[in-house]
Order: C-alpha cells, then sequence, then structure tokens
C-alpha cells in the first residue's frame, strides 16, 4: 500500500488547467489531492503500419520459342506502350520454322488455285449438260477447303512471323531484363519483366490482435516517407494466411482517380487505417507507469493508492485510453505518479561493501 503526502497547488493547477483545454471534464479535488476520475468515452480506433507502393502485378516476358535474342532495346526503367517490338528472335531453328511455315502457304495457294479452275472447269460443264449438280457441289466443296487451308497456311505463317518478335503486351515500364543479345534462349525462357502502367497499390503488414479488425473496404491515408501530402487510401485485398514474420499482409488502393507524382513503385510511407469507434475508459498519459514491461496505474481508494496493471490503447492528445483493468469513475494519481509507486526503492537498497 502506498501512502501519499500533500502537495502543492502549483501543480495541481498546471494539470486542470490542461484538462479543461482538452474539452475533459476533471475529479473535484479536495483540498490539494490530484486524481483525476477515469472518463468514458467513444475512442476512433486507427490501425498503423509501414508499408510501400510495389506493382499490384507484373508482366513476364518470354521466348515463345528456342532462338538468339537479338536487338534488345530496352534497359530497367524504360517506358514502352502497348505493341512496341522490344527484341527480336532468330536462328537455324526460327528459320527453318518459317520455311517450313512458307512452303506450306505455297502449297494451299496451288491447291487453292487448282480447285478454282476445277470450278470454273465444271460450271461450263454444268451449263452444257455434260455434268451433274452433286459433281458442281464436290468442286464447290473442294475450292471452299482450298480456300480455308489457305487462311490456316496464313495464319501459321503470321504466327512463326511473331515468334520472331517479342513485343510490348501492354504499357507500362521495364522492371528488369534477364537476357542479353547474343543470347541463346530456350522455348519459355525469361527475357524482361513489365510492370503495368498505373497497376501500383501499397503493400503492408498488420500484427497482432490489430489485424483481427481489418476488412476489405476500411478507408484511411497513408504518408510518404520525406516529402509529399497523404493520399486517401481503402484496404482492397487481405492475404488469407499469416506470413512468416506473423503479420497480416494487406493491398491498399488510392481512392483519387489519380494518384500524386509521389505514387511511384518502391516509395515507403506509414498507413493509417480508421477502425469503428470504440467506448473505452480514457486518463491522462501521465497517470501511466511502465514497471518491468507492465503498465500500471495508481487508484485511489479509501485504504490509500493501490497499484492497478492497465492495457494502454490509442492516445488522444494528454489522454491515453485504457483496453482493460479499469473502469470508467475509480480515481488515477496523475502528479507524480511514478514517484508514488517507487517510494520506498531507497529504503530497500542496501549499497555493495
Amino acid at each position: 500500500m502506498h501512502k501519499r503526502p500533500s502537495r502543492g497547488l502549483r501543480s495541481v493547477s498546471a494539470l486542470a488547467a490542461a484538462l479543461v483545454l482538452a474539452g475533459v471534464s476533471v475529479h473535484a479535488w479536495a483540498g490539494a489531492e490530484p486524481y483525476v476520475a477515469a472518463q468514458q468515452q467513444s475512442v476512433p480506433q486507427t490501425l498503423q503500419a509501414y508499408g510501400q507502393v510495389k506493382p499490384i502485378a507484373t508482366v513476364q516476358l518470354r521466348a515463345a520459342d528456342a532462338g538468339t535474342l537479338g536487338g534488345l532495346r530496352i534497359v530497367a526503367g524504360s517506358a514502352v506502350k502497348a505493341g512496341e517490338v522490344l527484341a527480336r528472335i532468330a536462328g537455324p531453328r526460327m528459320r527453318a520454322l518459317l520455311v517450313a511455315r512458307e512452303q506450306q502457304l505455297l502449297a494451299a495457294r496451288a491447291r487453292e488455285s487448282a480447285a478454282g479452275n476445277a470450278l470454273a472447269i465444271e460450271l461450263r460443264q454444268f451449263d452444257a449438260q455434260l455434268s451433274t449438280q452433286q459433281a458442281l457441289d464436290a468442286a464447290r466443296a473442294n475450292q471452299a477447303s482450298a480456300h480455308a487451308a489457305v487462311r490456316t497456311a496464313e495464319a501459321a505463317l503470321q504466327e512463326a512471323r511473331s515468334l520472331q518478335t517479342v513485343r510490348a503486351p501492354t504499357s507500362g515500364s521495364i522492371l528488369s531484363v534477364q537476357a542479353a543479345d547474343g543470347e541463346q534462349l530456350g522455348a519459355g525462357q525469361a527475357i524482361a519483366t513489365l510492370q503495368p502502367a498505373g497497376r501500383l497499390w501499397v503493400r503492408a503488414a498488420v500484427y497482432g490482435t490489430d489485424a483481427q479488425r481489418l476488412h476489405v473496404g476500411m478507408t484511411g491515408l497513408f504518408k510518404p516517407s520525406g516529402e509529399g501530402a497523404a493520399v486517401a487510401v481503402r484496404v482492397a485485398a487481405i492475404s488469407p494466411a499469416l506470413a512468416a514474420d506473423g503479420g497480416t499482409r494487406i493491398g491498399v488502393l488510392p481512392t483519387t482517380p489519380k494518384p500524386p507524382a509521389w505514387w511511384i513503385n518502391g516509395q515507403w510511407g506509414s498507413l493509417v487505417l480508421e477502425g469503428p469507434a470504440q467506448r473505452m475508459v480514457l486518463v491522462p498519459t501521465q497517470a501511466l507507469i511502465l514497471d518491468r514491461g507492465r503498465w500500471w496505474v495508481l487508484v485511489h481508494t479509501p485504504a490509500g493508492e493501490q497499484p492497478r496493471q492497465v492495457v494502454p490503447g490509442p492516445a488522444q492528445g494528454w489522454w491515453t485510453a485504457i483496453a482493460s483493468g479499469l473502469s470508467a469513475g475509480q480515481q488515477v494519481v496523475v502528479t507524480d505518479a511514478l514517484l508514488d509507486y517507487h517510494r520506498g526503492i531507497a529504503s530497500h537498497y542496501t549499497p555493495p561493501d
């Protein structure tokens, strides 16, 4: 049990003035006793994390077939447009494929020409009543089949030619290049990694019990490190599994149509998400005492001042919410609370010989 001597009015008056300015009522003290009654109020719940702007997804540019890479015109950081030629793939295998496809097209066109001539002859014979309707229908079907074969061969040749060219599938910027001119590539081998334009979000991790309050649609602010105004954001995705460090990964998108200029890949910043308000007990922050990793307050009772272990919540100016351990209306010591808590320690300390 702690006994408390009387104190001067100067510290009490200063505390009372601060509490009045904070807009929270204080206990009507008797004499010079600096006790404050714990107040119950609605406290906005916020989640804080540190995050980084990253691509939502990346596109891997790969060699469609084996060959030799050439004409590579990109480096990390290059801006590209959709359909832009980035490199070419050549080599014996690619040339052999092109020759084979060209020969298939020539053969298909020759067949189409022969089928067209046969149909013309059949039509003249039919008009001269030297052929039957069945033979005419067969000639027309053969001509249609030959024409379809030409279209197929043309598409196959176009496909083979496209295999020689590496194009940007969408506009964006090159994050990294994994191949070099003259390199022999295998089918499917990576050439470069593309970040699509405008597809950036903040990746952050929330730890502990705060993660239980996360939900898609939560709004808040993301403030970049250094210069730059905060931007309004909302939670777009929450990872269903914990990360290796025990955190819950979230993805956050800006709510503005056009992100600010600093919204670029790699930008770090602080994230504050807003949760629903919760009724909590508030005490002046200076009433809190940290001892051996735990938080305490001194509660004034008829039997004297009693230490009470508490779990602090979010702070509001000069006040701190108490998540558990204290009830509204209980009086806590504010002035010199730390000294009172540790009063008497000197009498128990014996210097070494």
